[in-house]
C-alpha cells in the first residue's frame, strides 16, 4: 500500500508539473479545453439553437450571457488523478490503458454534464451557480474519479489471471 501511495504521489507530481508548463498548455490543455467548449455548445444546440462556442467560451447569442471554461473546469486535473492511480497499480499495461481510456470518457461525460448544467444555472441564479460550481460539482467529479477507479479495481484479474493477460 505504501508503494502504491508513493508511486501515485510521484506520478501526480510529474503530471501536474507537466500540465503547468507552457508547451503542454499550448499543445494539449488549451486545444482540449476549446474542444470541450465546442462539444458542450454542440450538445446544447440540440435543445437551444442560440448557443455558440469560440475559444473556451460558450455564449447565448440572444442574451449575450457567456461562460468560460477555465483550468480546473476542463476535467484535466481529475483525469490526472485517475491516471496516476491506475498507473501506480501493479497491473498489466493493457488493463491500465483500458482503465485510463474508459475512465477518461466517464470523467469527460460527467464534466460535459457539469458544464451544461452550470451554463444554465448561472443564467438562472448566480448564488446557486457559485454553490454548485464550487461545492457540488467539484465533489461529484472527484467522486466520479473514485468510483471509476474502484470499478476498475473490481474488474482486475487475480494475480494468477494477470500473469496470463499481460
Amino acid at each position: 500500500m505504501l508503494r502504491f501511495f508513493l508511486i501515485f504521489l510521484a506520478i501526480q507530481a510529474a503530471l501536474f508539473t507537466a500540465e503547468l508548463t507552457r508547451p503542454v498548455q499550448q499543445a494539449i490543455v488549451i486545444p482540449f479545453t476549446e474542444s470541450i467548449a465546442s462539444l458542450s455548445a454542440w450538445l446544447i444546440k440540440a435543445f437551444d439553437s442560440g448557443v455558440i462556442a469560440y475559444s473556451n467560451i460558450i455564449r447565448d447569442q440572444q442574451s449575450g450571457f457567456a461562460v468560460a471554461i477555465e483550468a480546473g473546469c476542463n476535467g484535466v486535473e481529475a483525469t490526472i488523478v485517475l491516471v496516476a492511480a491506475m498507473l501506480a497499480m501493479p497491473t498489466p499495461w493493457k488493463l491500465k490503458l483500458i482503465g485510463i481510456g474508459s475512465g477518461f470518457l466517464a470523467i469527460q461525460f460527467m464534466n460535459l454534464l457539469r458544464i451544461i448544467t452550470l451554463f444554465y444555472l448561472d443564467q438562472w441564479n448566480r448564488t446557486a451557480f457559485d454553490w454548485a460550481h464550487l461545492y457540488i460539482w467539484q465533489a461529484l467529479i472527484m467522486l466520479d474519479v473514485l468510483i471509476v477507479f474502484l470499478i476498475w479495481l473490481r474488474f482486475l484479474p487475480s494475480k494468477q489471471e494477470a500473469a496470463h493477460v499481460g
